[in-house]
């Protein structure tokens, strides 16, 4: 009967994790625009972000969710020709407008992946890190998602998370679609990760960086 109770409450926080977590909502493509303000470098902080997460020269990374591509191309350029980096996104409109702006910037190391809403597709043990910016609060099954992430990681990767926080300040969501970071702990937790670092130079967001266990 303990045994049991342990199960039931296991199974228990885990619903609540996905529950509180995943809102499943898509960004708009035509929206796109909003999000590529020429003030964006400054509080995004691109440069802090890859460094925090040990992007390096040649590595094989993945910028789930990338959206039109403003992380893709940043990623691309720092891990140089030697380097590939996966960009996923599950809406297709998403992906040709990577197409266009990776044609534009003649880019060869970026290749598009179209993803499903509980399943990335990403190459399996093969990332050394994995980028998720301001997509975790539209997982509709975060865990199971982050799972899928852990699948494709080899042996030292990392999973960076930012989200933009709940104190009413910046660009970002409504606040009703922002997610506390200890909601996204827990779910990276559930999915085999723990936390390596939280890191704190962004102004709008919060960045979680996971390992997996």
């Amino acid at each position: 009967m303990a045994m049991m109770a342990i199960v039931l409450a296991a199974c228990a926080s885990l619903a609540v994790a996905q529950e509180r977590a995943g809102h499943g909502r898509l960004f708009p493509p035509e929206d796109l625009g909003a999000l590529e303000g020429p003030d964006r470098d400054a509080w995004q902080r691109p440069e802090q972000v890859m460094d925090a997460l040990g992007i390096a020269d040649g590595a094989r990374v993945a910028d789930l969710g990338a959206g039109g591509g403003w992380f893709t191309i940043r990623l691309a350029r720092r891990v140089g020709p030697n380097g590939i980096v996966y960009a996923e996104d599950i809406q297709p409109q998403m992906l040709e407008s990577i197409k266009r702006r990776v044609e534009r910037e003649q880019l060869q190391n970026v290749r598009s992946v179209l993803g499903q809403p509980t399943d990335p597709n990403l190459p399996a043990g093969e990332l050394h890190a994995v980028l998720i910016v301001d997509t975790f609060n539209a997982f509709e099954e975060p865990i199971v998602v982050l799972r899928r992430v852990r699948e494709s990681l080899r042996p030292g990767g990392r999973v960076g998370i930012i989200e933009y926080k709940k104190d009413g300040h910046g660009p970002g969501p409504a606040m009703e679609d922002r997610v506390e970071p200890e909601v996204v702990i827990e779910a990276a937790r559930a999915a085999g990760f723990r936390l390596a670092k939280r890191e704190d130079f962004l102004r709008y967001q919060y960045m979680l960086v996971f390992e997996a266990q």
